[in-house]
């Protein structure tokens, strides 16, 4: 039977719910149909067949028989543009509810070899250990009700700048070079907002185990973006340049909450988080960043705050000690709302672990750059397809929600001391 033959008789016997209309969407920037039938071929695989997500178990559980060799040729090797399909997801998504917050997240991809494009024994800051792996950075479009990856960069090390052999082997193109994480994410947001002409919402990032988050908080200020970073209490939050140029620090965020802890007062606010809507209560405490020697415009080194910053700090209920620091721009909105938006971190993780459990996030084989593109844009199509439709039945029992988008949690609410 060929290609065609054999999709159509998977599509009469399962998944009659939109998916075909789905990926034509996704896939019509495709320049060939055979190209678009595998497209649908390895998303409905990365679906709904058990076990590891290969090409030969795709294709046996979507066709009935192996063809793995032309599959991992479409993954690894077709020259399709993932940004094409990237796009047409992100417009999906802000139909089915527009985004409270766009979260940047490192996810890690574990490797035994040696010849994948990025791959490296390097730390991994999230899960605070070395390990055999490549570094993939996701910017996800979050509602409290589900989050949805769409757009990737992959994290070369900076050994693979000079390693011809291996960069020649991986296919990785000559312009990917090494570049600070904050570079990455300033690039994401750009093609987002600037070439996909995407409405943007606060950006949420954990910049904790990050030298310097003035970089990044300078980009996205340049950038007239809103934004909740997390960042460790060692953070260098205001600085002045020194006689030779290079910054001194002139106070951290642990110092900035010892100094307004004298001042403010603390406000204990509750939420639910999680799937399963589990109550949670801590003390929460803003104060406003200095913006140094000369006033908020001044410039330090290169630096020029646009807007006031301010230092959101989180205690446990019964700690002594503070757990989290946020820097944010977003001082205008509510203590409650600022939290609410803070804590939606927890869904691009939630969902991120279901991207890799239930969509083969991990389980691309092949080494090729393009190849790890393509397939993480596959899974992310994936993963979108199952939220969309969570969101649609949602949508059609009458449950709605600001901007159109979808309630989960109630709003933080305050508690009596």
């Amino acid at each position: 039977m060929s290609l065609n033959a054999d999709l159509n008789a998977t599509r009469e016997r399962g998944w009659g719910d939109g998916l075909s209309e789905y990926c034509a969407y996704l896939f019509s920037p495709f320049a060939r149909s055979d190209q678009r039938r595998w497209g649908e071929v390895y998303v409905r695989g990365l679906l709904d067949a058990s076990g590891r997500k290969t090409p030969a178990r795709i294709s046996e559980h979507v066709l009935g028989r192996r063809a793995s060799q032309s599959l991992q040729q479409f993954v690894s090797q077709s020259p399709w543009e993932c940004t094409d399909v990237r796009k047409r997801l992100a417009e999906q998504v802000f139909l089915a509810a527009e985004p409270d917050a766009w979260v940047v997240d490192e996810v890690v991809f574990p490797k035994n070899g040696n010849h994948s494009a990025g791959v490296a024994r390097q730390y991994v800051p999230a899960e605070g250990r070395t390990a055999n792996c490549q570094l993939g950075l996701a910017v996800s479009l979050a509602t409290e009700e589900a989050s949805i990856p769409v757009n990737w960069r992959l994290l070369m090390p900076p050994h693979w700048d000079d390693d011809d052999r291996r960069r020649g082997a991986a296919r990785v193109p000559d312009v990917e070079r090494h570049q600070p994480r904050w570079r990455h994410v300033l690039d994401s947001l750009d093609e987002m907002v600037q070439e996909w002409d995407l409405k943007p919402a606060p950006i949420l990032a954990d910049w904790r185990h990050e030298p310097d988050v003035l970089p990044l908080l300078d980009g996205l200020e340049a950038r007239g973006l809103g934004y909740l970073v997390e960042v460790s209490g060692g953070a260098p939050l205001l600085a002045a340049p020194s006689a030779n140029g290079s910054p001194v620090v002139l106070g951290t965020a642990a110092d900035m909450m010892h100094t307004a802890g004298r001042r403010s007062a603390r406000v204990t606010l509750a939420w639910r988080e999680g799937v399963e809507s589990r109550v949670r209560q801590s003390q929460f405490l803003a104060a406003q960043i200095p913006a140094g020697p000369g006033g908020p415009t001044a410039r330090h080194g290169e630096r020029r705050f646009r807007r006031p910053r301010q230092l959101l700090v989180e205690w446990p209920a019964g700690r002594p000690q503070p757990r989290t620091y946020w820097v944010t721009n977003l001082g205008s909105r509510r203590l409650p709302d600022l939290v609410s938006t803070a804590k939606l971190r927890w869904r691009s993780r939630y969902d991120l672990g279901r991207l890799r459990e239930e969509c083969g996030l991990v389980d691309f084989e092949g080494r090729s750059f393009r190849g790890w593109h393509h397939h993480v844009t596959l899974a992310s199509a994936a993963h979108g397809f199952q939220a969309l439709e969570r969101l649609a039945a949602r949508r059609a029992a009458g449950v709605l929600r600001r901007h159109g988008g979808i309630p989960a949690m109630p709003a933080v609410a305050a508690m009596s001391p």
